[in-house]
This record gives structure tokens, sequence and C-alpha cells, in this order.
């Protein structure tokens, strides 16, 4: 153990634990103070790991998005928004099903030519690429559990996913306006 005037408010036989500042100067803190700060730590990381672990049989919880509603002609969409960084990444993975004019509509932050995936999502889905104006470049059919890309064909700002063959039912194809899209959130 150290000794000396810097010690002030040590309990007795505690122990002090040099440490480097930004400037790279010296100071000493007691060592349960470092513990307790490193505890803490330990508990933050494992609440972290805990949220994103999979529940049991490695299903994980569908997320809960806010809704918007859409309209495609006479059709009426109740759309959850992914424009997260995080909710696009996991958009519609884990479902089990979807309504049957339910959706997804993913806000991108930059207008490109996205693509999609069906990594961990096991309904069979339809996807349509969307411009910054709400009309529809082109609609791709995605099967479950694939890893297989389906790209816009052309730069697009909106994804909207629907259980597959909705768009197809309805007459909807390409050159189709999506409205009530420009109300969606800002991508973040």
């Amino acid at each position: 153990m150290q000794e000396g005037p810097d010690d002030e408010g040590l309990r007795a036989g505690e122990e002090v634990i040099a440490v480097r500042n930004d400037e790279g100067q010296g100071e000493s803190l007691p060592f349960s103070f470092v513990m307790r700060q490193m505890k803490q730590t330990l508990v933050r990381l494992a609440l972290i790991a805990g949220a994103a672990a999979p529940f049991p049989g490695g299903a994980q919880q569908p997320q809960q998005l806010p809704t918007m509603p859409l309209n495609a002609g006479i059709h009426l969409i109740q759309a959850e928004v992914a424009n997260t960084f995080d909710t696009r990444m996991t958009g519609l993975m884990h479902r089990k099903k979807l309504g049957a004019n339910n959706g997804m509509l993913f806000v991108f932050p930059d207008v490109a030519r996205h693509c999609m995936w069906m990594k961990n999502t096991f309904v069979p889905l339809s996807v349509a690429f969307i411009d910054e104006q709400g009309v529809i470049l082109n609609i791709a059919d995605m099967q479950p559990l694939n890893e297989e890309s389906h790209c816009a064909s052309g730069p697009a700002r909106f994804a909207l996913e629907m259980n597959q063959g909705w768009f197809a039912a309805k007459g909807i194809k390409a050159g189709a306006k999506i409205s009530g899209i420009e109300k969606a959130p800002p991508p973040r």
C-alpha cells in the first residue's frame, strides 16, 4: 500500500492504483473506485448483450415500429417505418406472419440503387423500390431465408415490403405512385 498526502479518504488497508490522464500525467485512484467503475461497465455491457440476445429457441422478438398509412391507388397499406440504420438492417426479420395489407417502408438516407435480402426473414415478400416522388421503379419477389440480393433498377429513396404477390394481385406495377410517402419521417 502506498501512503502519502494524496491518500486522504482511503479506508484502512485500501490500495491505490496509478493511472495516467489524457495529458500523460499520473494520478492515483483508490483500488475500490477502479473496481466499482469496472463492475458498473461490465453490468452495462451485460445488459446490452442481453437485450440483443435471441429469445429461447433462437427466435428474436419482432421490433415494434411506428406505422403510417400509404395508398397504392385505392388500396390502403399500413406500413411500419424503418428509418434508422438499426431498423433498416433488421427489417422484417424473425416475423412469422404479416397482415394482409401491412408492410414495411424503408426510408434510406441517400438516393441510390439499394438492395434487399431475406436473411432471417420467414415470410415470403415482394419489395417495391420507390423514388423520391413516390413512383415505383421496380418490384421483386423474394424467397424466405435467402441471402440473394434484390436491387432497385434505379436510384431509390424508399423500399416497401409487402406479402409476396400483394402488388401483382392489386395490379400495381412499375410506374405506379405510392401516396402518403411524402409524410414519411426523415432517415436517421
